[in-house]
């Protein structure tokens, strides 16, 4: 027996005289779950609840991805000045803006998500992202409303961006918080599987875009398309979540179908999304996560986001051939990215994680003095060494963030913390390393940016805890099978004494 107990711990004498009263303090200090404390989760459930949130996440990711795309196509339709360079920075500028007000957004729709529940605060974000990317497809050229035309640009972009801060946190915390504990790293992979998915999508009909239209089409009608084809997206997005349930653990939270017994006391039950008390309370962890989501999202925005650009800007190649080198080495992520959460599953997240931290940190220069070569092999080979370091955040990183926090704060804490650090280093990271190669001359830059970045993620992912195959903070154990249940309440049960 361990020297904590209260047995050891108090005078023996006085165990003798009340043994009722020492076995009940122990049992008090050391529950066994019940069976009804057990979370047995339905497999179709959750698989409606992945392709949901998988779903809106790549629309969410198409509609950024389209704008990235066509960054210098959008940058002569709204920004006319001459200076190639000028128009390139005044659309990544315009890129960044959605990103400035991502985190009111979080701090908006996060802790309604606590107060009110998951699903309909990722309906509501549903709604608007799709709102605002098709408005963006009916905007009219600044040749024929002048400064009217950039204004309006730039308020449907702060929509976007606005609906995005409620989304991702979200959309992870629902896949985690139905996810059976032992496959967590599985099924949230399919969340980054939607982002590969949307970028894919954008990059395929920008690609088709430009290799059918000439470029007094692209600039006239032909970059509208994307946009326009959100709309509809965004309906069946929307049908898809409005059909789903909320999740297990929100139910718990709130007392609903099922109800923790003193076992679980860990297993909050009250529902508050404070602010105030995400910040005063979690601090130390929200600074964790702002590490983490920044290491990730500039390596993230780096390879999906910049790359076309810096391919046909600093290496000469036409759009249509950046887009398509990209879109491979996108496809063969997605092809992979299941397999990933599988391993989180399976070693931990943070074996995974590190991998891919380190992988920026050593690999990001050799990629990019390859990808610098200019041949198509050589620009695909380091392409996917960028890409499998970045696999293995994609894979993993959606499992590993919502277990940072318990039940009750999730959604609102994930979200002001991805938000802010998305708004800080993810969505500025195409204007600043056009900034710094403009700056300092060497197309290297993104190189040494990636492994600044990589380097802070690499002491983040040290200092994090390991949630693989545990159950969420704030939640009680979540399974797939009866049996397993049983298992578990059998493994908590006293041994016989004969």
């Amino acid at each position: 027996m361990a020297a904590t107990e209260p047995h050891q711990a108090a005078d023996p004498d006085a165990v003798k005289r009340h043994p009722t009263l020492f076995r009940a303090v122990r049992k008090r200090q050391n529950p066994r779950l019940r069976r009804t404390d057990i979370t047995v989760t339905d497999d179709q459930a959750v698989k409606r609840a992945v392709k949901a949130a998988s779903l809106g996440n790549a629309m969410e990711w198409f509609d950024f991805g389209i704008y990235s795309y066509l960054a210098v196509t959008l940058g002569h339709v709204f920004f006319p000045s001459g200076n190639d360079t000028t128009q390139l920075l005044s659309s990544f500028a315009t890129f960044a803006v959605a990103f400035l007000v991502r985190p009111l957004g979080g701090m908006f729709f996060g802790p309604m998500g606590d107060r009110i529940g998951r699903k309909k605060i990722l309906a509501l974000t549903m709604i608007m992202m799709a709102i605002g990317t098709f408005a963006i497809g009916l905007i009219p050229s600044h040749a024929t409303i002048g400064i009217w035309a950039p204004a309006l640009l730039i308020f449907f972009r702060m929509l976007q961006g606005f609906s995005t801060g409620g989304e991702y946190g979200g959309a992870s915390t629902f896949i985690a918080e139905y996810a059976p504990d032992k496959r967590r790293g599985f099924f949230g992979s399919f969340l980054e599987f939607g982002t590969l998915a949307g970028y894919v999508g954008a990059a395929g009909l920008v690609t088709a875009l430009y290799a059918l239209l000439d470029t007094g089409q692209m600039e006239s009608w032909g970059w509208r398309v994307p946009f326009l084809v959100a709309g509809p997206l965004g309906l069946v997005g929307l049908y898809l979540r409005l059909r789903l349930d909320e999740t297990p653990a929100f139910q718990k939270l709130e007392g609903g179908t099922a109800h923790a017994s003193e076992a679980a006391d860990t297993v909050e039950t009250t529902a508050k999304g404070d602010l105030a008390r995400i910040f005063r309370t979690y601090w130390p962890t929200l600074i964790l996560c702002v590490c983490l989501v920044g290491a990730y999202n500039i390596a993230d925005y780096m390879l999906l986001s910049y790359m076309p650009t810096y391919l046909s800007d600093e290496l000469g190649y036409s759009e249509t051939h950046g887009l398509l080198i990209l879109l491979v080495v996108m496809v063969f992520l997605m092809l992979v990215i299941s397999r990933v959460g599988k391993l989180s599953d399976r070693f931990g997240r943070k074996p995974l994680l590190m991998t891919g931290m380190l992988g920026f940190l050593v690999l990001s220069l050799p990629s990019f003095l390859l990808i610098r070569q200019g041949s198509i092999p050589a620009v695909v080979v380091g392409l996917l060494m960028l890409g499998l370091s970045l696999v293995c955040m994609l894979g993993t990183m959606s499992a590993a963030l919502p277990a940072l926090f318990p039940t009750s704060v999730r959604y609102g804490s994930l979200s002001v913390g991805y938000n802010l650090s998305a708004s800080i280093f993810g969505g500025t990271t195409p204007l600043v390393v056009t900034a710094l190669i403009s700056w300092s001359g060497t197309n290297l830059m993104p190189a040494y940016y990636a492994m600044a970045a990589a380097l802070v993620g690499v002491i983040s992912v040290a200092c994090m805890k390991e949630t693989a195959q545990k159950p969420l903070d704030g939640s009680p154990p979540s399974v797939e099978t009866q049996e397993e249940a049983a298992e578990l309440v059998h493994a908590q049960s006293p041994d016989p004494k004969f």
